[in-house]
Protein backbone atom coordinates (compact mmCIF):
# COMPACT_ATOMS: atom_id res chain seq x y z
CA UNK A 1 0.00 0.00 0.00
CA UNK A 2 1.57 3.21 -1.11
CA UNK A 3 1.68 6.13 1.61
CA UNK A 4 -0.85 8.47 1.02
CA UNK A 5 2.27 11.18 1.55
CA UNK A 6 4.22 9.80 -0.70
CA UNK A 7 1.16 9.82 -3.94
CA UNK A 8 0.98 13.57 -2.68
CA UNK A 9 4.64 14.72 -2.88
CA UNK A 10 5.36 12.51 -6.10
CA UNK A 11 2.87 11.63 -7.78
CA UNK A 12 1.65 12.89 -11.50
CA UNK A 13 -0.67 15.76 -10.15
CA UNK A 14 -3.56 15.26 -12.80
CA UNK A 15 -4.20 11.66 -11.62
CA UNK A 16 -6.21 11.39 -8.55
CA UNK A 17 -4.47 9.45 -5.49
CA UNK A 18 -7.02 6.85 -5.76
CA UNK A 19 -6.24 6.01 -9.44
CA UNK A 20 -2.22 6.04 -8.47
CA UNK A 21 -2.98 3.43 -5.90
CA UNK A 22 -4.75 1.45 -8.53
CA UNK A 23 -2.54 1.73 -11.19
CA UNK A 24 0.26 1.18 -8.73
CA UNK A 25 -1.47 -1.92 -7.60
CA UNK A 26 -2.30 -3.59 -11.18
CA UNK A 27 1.23 -3.10 -12.06
CA UNK A 28 3.85 -2.12 -9.97
CA UNK A 29 5.74 -4.06 -6.60
CA UNK A 30 6.28 -2.68 -2.86
CA UNK A 31 10.02 -3.24 -3.00
CA UNK A 32 11.38 0.29 -4.52
CA UNK A 33 14.01 -2.40 -5.94
CA UNK A 34 12.41 -4.89 -7.83
CA UNK A 35 13.28 -5.60 -10.72
CA UNK A 36 11.49 -7.85 -13.79
CA UNK A 37 13.43 -9.03 -16.74
CA UNK A 38 11.97 -10.56 -19.74
CA UNK A 39 13.29 -11.94 -23.06
CA UNK A 40 11.54 -13.13 -25.65
CA UNK A 41 8.53 -13.59 -23.26
CA UNK A 42 10.26 -15.60 -20.71
CA UNK A 43 10.72 -14.20 -17.08
CA UNK A 44 14.71 -14.19 -16.66
CA UNK A 45 15.64 -15.18 -12.83
CA UNK A 46 17.99 -12.23 -11.66
CA UNK A 47 19.76 -11.99 -7.92
CA UNK A 48 18.03 -9.90 -6.00
CA UNK A 49 19.53 -6.41 -5.02
CA UNK A 50 20.28 -5.17 -1.67
CA UNK A 51 21.05 -1.43 -2.64
CA UNK A 52 20.35 0.91 -5.15
CA UNK A 53 23.57 1.01 -7.02
CA UNK A 54 23.10 -2.57 -7.46
CA UNK A 55 19.97 -2.76 -8.85
CA UNK A 56 21.44 -0.28 -11.74
CA UNK A 57 24.55 -2.50 -12.19
CA UNK A 58 21.47 -5.36 -12.80
CA UNK A 59 19.67 -2.87 -14.90
CA UNK A 60 23.14 -2.20 -17.17
CA UNK A 61 23.47 -5.62 -17.07
CA UNK A 62 20.24 -7.30 -18.74
CA UNK A 63 19.39 -3.94 -20.81
CA UNK A 64 20.75 -5.00 -23.92
CA UNK A 65 18.43 -7.68 -25.61
CA UNK A 66 15.51 -7.68 -22.80
CA UNK A 67 12.60 -6.11 -21.11
CA UNK A 68 13.80 -4.48 -17.77
CA UNK A 69 10.99 -3.08 -15.32
CA UNK A 70 12.02 -1.42 -12.59
CA UNK A 71 10.98 0.17 -8.92
CA UNK A 72 7.55 0.80 -7.81
CA UNK A 73 5.68 1.22 -10.70
CA UNK A 74 7.71 -1.32 -12.37
CA UNK A 75 8.87 1.46 -15.07
CA UNK A 76 10.72 0.39 -18.35
CA UNK A 77 13.97 1.29 -17.93
CA UNK A 78 16.18 2.98 -21.00
CA UNK A 79 13.31 4.85 -22.16
CA UNK A 80 14.89 7.83 -24.22
CA UNK A 81 18.31 7.04 -23.38
CA UNK A 82 20.82 6.72 -25.69
CA UNK A 83 23.50 4.25 -23.30
CA UNK A 84 23.00 1.99 -20.31
CA UNK A 85 25.54 4.50 -18.84
CA UNK A 86 22.97 7.11 -18.66
CA UNK A 87 20.90 5.66 -15.99
CA UNK A 88 20.94 6.80 -13.14
CA UNK A 89 19.99 5.57 -9.04
CA UNK A 90 16.82 8.14 -9.58
CA UNK A 91 15.38 4.79 -11.93
CA UNK A 92 15.18 3.13 -8.04
CA UNK A 93 14.29 5.78 -5.62
CA UNK A 94 10.61 6.13 -4.65
CA UNK A 95 9.84 9.61 -5.28
CA UNK A 96 11.21 9.63 -8.58
CA UNK A 97 10.15 6.38 -9.84
CA UNK A 98 6.56 7.03 -8.59
CA UNK A 99 6.77 10.89 -10.37
CA UNK A 100 7.83 8.76 -13.60
CA UNK A 101 5.84 6.06 -13.53
CA UNK A 102 2.53 8.07 -13.17
CA UNK A 103 3.54 10.62 -15.54
CA UNK A 104 3.82 7.91 -18.26
CA UNK A 105 0.73 6.33 -17.36
CA UNK A 106 -1.48 9.68 -17.43
CA UNK A 107 0.29 10.30 -20.96
CA UNK A 108 -0.80 6.53 -21.79
CA UNK A 109 -4.59 6.97 -20.42
CA UNK A 110 -4.84 10.30 -22.81
CA UNK A 111 -3.45 8.39 -25.97
CA UNK A 112 -6.21 5.62 -24.97
CA UNK A 113 -8.81 8.41 -24.11
CA UNK A 114 -7.98 9.91 -27.62
CA UNK A 115 -8.77 6.87 -29.02
CA UNK A 116 -11.68 6.36 -27.42
CA UNK A 117 -13.05 9.93 -28.32
CA UNK A 118 -12.32 11.69 -25.13
CA UNK A 119 -15.46 10.28 -23.90
CA UNK A 120 -16.98 12.50 -20.67
CA UNK A 121 -18.74 9.76 -19.02
CA UNK A 122 -17.00 8.76 -15.92
CA UNK A 123 -18.72 4.99 -16.07
CA UNK A 124 -16.55 4.56 -19.30
CA UNK A 125 -12.95 5.35 -16.86
CA UNK A 126 -12.75 0.89 -15.44
CA UNK A 127 -12.84 0.47 -19.10
CA UNK A 128 -10.26 2.71 -20.37
CA UNK A 129 -8.24 2.33 -17.54
CA UNK A 130 -7.68 -1.38 -18.24
CA UNK A 131 -6.94 -0.46 -21.54
CA UNK A 132 -4.46 1.26 -20.40
CA UNK A 133 -3.15 -0.83 -17.87
CA UNK A 134 -2.42 -2.88 -20.61
CA UNK A 135 -0.93 -0.75 -22.86
CA UNK A 136 1.83 -0.11 -19.95
CA UNK A 137 2.00 -3.90 -19.59
CA UNK A 138 2.87 -4.89 -23.34
CA UNK A 139 3.92 -1.14 -24.43
CA UNK A 140 1.82 -1.23 -27.17
CA UNK A 141 -1.58 0.37 -28.17
CA UNK A 142 -3.54 -0.15 -31.27
CA UNK A 143 -0.20 -1.13 -33.19
CA UNK A 144 1.77 2.17 -31.33
CA UNK A 145 4.60 1.98 -28.95
CA UNK A 146 3.22 3.44 -26.40
CA UNK A 147 6.47 5.01 -24.33
CA UNK A 148 7.64 6.68 -27.74
CA UNK A 149 4.76 8.36 -29.07
CA UNK A 150 3.82 12.18 -28.39
CA UNK A 151 1.56 13.03 -25.58
CA UNK A 152 -2.19 13.91 -27.27
CA UNK A 153 -2.59 16.08 -24.05
CA UNK A 154 -5.87 16.45 -22.95
CA UNK A 155 -7.75 15.72 -19.34
CA UNK A 156 -8.96 12.03 -18.87
CA UNK A 157 -12.39 11.85 -16.74
CA UNK A 158 -11.55 10.07 -13.84
CA UNK A 159 -13.59 8.12 -11.75
CA UNK A 160 -15.18 10.45 -9.02
CA UNK A 161 -14.56 10.26 -5.30
CA UNK A 162 -17.30 9.98 -2.94
CA UNK A 163 -19.60 10.47 -5.34
CA UNK A 164 -18.75 13.73 -6.64
CA UNK A 165 -18.94 14.59 -10.03
CA UNK A 166 -15.93 13.30 -12.51
CA UNK A 167 -13.30 16.21 -12.94
CA UNK A 168 -11.72 16.61 -15.49
CA UNK A 169 -8.93 19.73 -15.82
CA UNK A 170 -11.04 23.00 -15.41
CA UNK A 171 -10.50 25.46 -18.10
CA UNK A 172 -8.51 28.69 -16.90
CA UNK A 173 -10.43 31.21 -18.29
CA UNK A 174 -13.91 29.34 -18.16
CA UNK A 175 -16.87 31.42 -16.99
CA UNK A 176 -19.79 30.18 -16.04
CA UNK A 177 -21.88 31.31 -19.73
CA UNK A 178 -19.72 28.95 -21.61
CA UNK A 179 -19.91 25.67 -19.16
CA UNK A 180 -23.91 25.91 -19.40
CA UNK A 181 -25.59 22.95 -21.07
CA UNK A 182 -26.21 23.67 -24.87
CA UNK A 183 -29.74 24.83 -24.59
CA UNK A 184 -31.44 22.70 -27.76
CA UNK A 185 -29.84 19.27 -28.79
CA UNK A 186 -28.86 20.81 -31.88
CA UNK A 187 -25.90 22.72 -30.02
CA UNK A 188 -24.70 20.62 -28.31
CA UNK A 189 -21.18 19.16 -29.28
CA UNK A 190 -20.46 15.49 -30.38
CA UNK A 191 -19.11 14.34 -27.55
CA UNK A 192 -18.67 10.42 -28.38
CA UNK A 193 -18.12 8.82 -31.35
CA UNK A 194 -20.92 6.18 -32.01
CA UNK A 195 -20.02 5.30 -35.43
CA UNK A 196 -18.76 2.10 -34.90
CA UNK A 197 -21.78 0.52 -32.80
CA UNK A 198 -23.48 -2.09 -34.49
CA UNK A 199 -22.00 -1.34 -37.98
CA UNK A 200 -22.76 1.92 -38.93
CA UNK A 201 -20.73 4.07 -41.21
Amino acid sequence: MLEAALIKECAEPSLKPAIVEQFVQAVGSEDPLAITVRSGGRLILIPKPKTPEEAIEIIRDNIGGSVVRVGLTQIPAGIGLKDASELSVDLVEPCANLRTGTGMFAKILRIVAKWYGNPTNEEVFPQLFDDAVHAWQTGKFEGESVFQVEDPGGAVVQESEDGDEAEEAPEADATPQEKEEPSTPDDADIRIDLTRIGGQK
